[in-house]
């Protein structure tokens, strides 16, 4: 599916604030708004709907970087690219994540807890993600020749810089 032409429905950026940015700042613009959204999704109170909510923001996310650079979309080939980066972070999140959302089941402190770990994890996985599509991006690459195995360890490295930025939003 190519969204090339199609309008984005998603979180907006004002075209004011876009306005006379090179594509590295509005793509950088693009990753900070989709962290906030992804740690908000985080906090969705309805476990596993709380994942969806990420995965589509990171969809987006992707999405609009992909107007930015002239480059067509294919949901199918972010899927492709982006499961074997998430995986190269480990069990750890993948299960934190997961225990993250089913502990909302408990009321009252589950919910809490499980919408704080989930909002840091969530702001981290789409603070790297964006800012390595930003940097393949920007070298001139595409989704169609994006190479997980060769960026899985600059993506674990941008994901514990991603904790650290999704901590800094929350307090702010």
């Amino acid at each position: 599916m190519s969204t090339k032409t199609e309008e984005v429905k998603g979180p907006e950026i004002n075209a004011e604030e876009l306005e006379g940015l090179t594509t590295l700042e509005k793509s950088n613009k693009i990753t900070k708004t989709f962290v906030l959204w992804s740690a908000g999704g985080g906090l969705i109170p309805f476990p596993l709907v709380d994942i969806a909510a990420i995965y589509a923001a990171q969809i987006t996310m992707i999405t609009k970087m992909t107007h930015v650079y002239g480059i067509t979309f294919s949901e199918h080939k972010f899927k492709n690219i982006i499961y074997p980066l998430v995986g190269s972070l480990g069990v750890v999140p993948a299960t934190t994540s997961l225990l993250a959302s089913l502990v909302k089941l408990i009321p009252g402190v589950g919910q809490f807890a499980g919408g704080i770990s989930m909002s840091v994890m969530a702001g981290a996985i789409t603070y790297a993600t964006g800012k390595i599509f930003t940097m393949h991006f920007e070298a001139g690459g595409t989704l169609l020749d994006f190479d997980a195995d060769k960026m899985k360890e600059y993506y674990k490295e941008l994901y514990e810089e991603g904790k650290k930025v999704a901590k800094e939003a929350a307090k702010s």
